[in-house]
């Protein structure tokens, strides 16, 4: 059991420190507000980790990753990840992107953007209907009930690691910046952003 344990704890790392929609909201909320809000949008994507392992191991994502669903879930996602990336882009061009460390941060939306994002994101379909098979290689055989619950909670567990991990590296970024990197950091965001919704309507075709 241990052995699937540590291999949970490995694959929630990769998938939640990877570079994607959620960690370019951190860095965007983060770089504006600080600790507090990046870490929100973390916790927020929380929900949609935990939803998408579920699914995985309980053997839905073939299921779900059926056209009617995979088709309207990406369209929601691009769009969502276009309306931050505007959103970014906008903080970017703004004077009000200069940090003053001694206001107090808004964490207004945060959670809700990272559950968000977590939701909508179709490629979890393909990840964790991968994983899930993976699961079954690692005990070499069909997972009992026990050891699936034992892979679903070193993921989170890893999941929760990050979110610490990623909000405090944020903020640590954003003490040590100059006001002008701020708002390439931002023209950055919103380009990636841009870039993750043009990559998820590209799917489609």
């Amino acid at each position: 059991m241990s052995a699937v344990f540590i291999a949970a704890l490995l694959f929630g790392f990769a998938f939640c420190l990877s570079p994607g929609a959620v960690l370019a909201e951190t860095l965007r909320r983060g770089l504006k507000g600080g600790f507090r809000p990046a870490l929100l949008v973390q916790f927020g994507s929380l929900i949609g980790d935990a939803l998408w392992a579920l699914i995985g191991l309980t053997g839905l994502a073939a299921l779900l990753a059926h056209e009617s669903v995979r088709i309207p879930l990406t369209l929601l996602c691009a769009a969502y990840l276009a309306w931050l990336g505007w959103q970014s882009l906008r903080d970017a061009s703004s004077e009000a992107t200069a940090v003053d460390l001694h206001e107090r941060p808004s964490s207004s939306g945060a959670f809700a953007a990272g559950a968000a994002l977590s939701l909508s994101n179709p490629k979890n379909l393909v990840y964790w209907g991968a994983l899930g098979s993976a699961l079954a290689g690692i005990v070499d055989g069909v997972p009992s009930q026990a050891q699936a619950l034992m892979f679903f909670a070193g993921f989170m567990v890893a999941s929760l690691l990050s979110c610490f991990v990623s909000a405090g590296l944020v903020d640590v970024l954003r003490r040590a910046a100059s006001p002008t990197w701020h708002r390439v950091s931002h023209a950055i965001c919103g380009v990636m952003l841009f870039i993750l919704a043009g990559l998820a309507l590209r799917g489609l075709f």
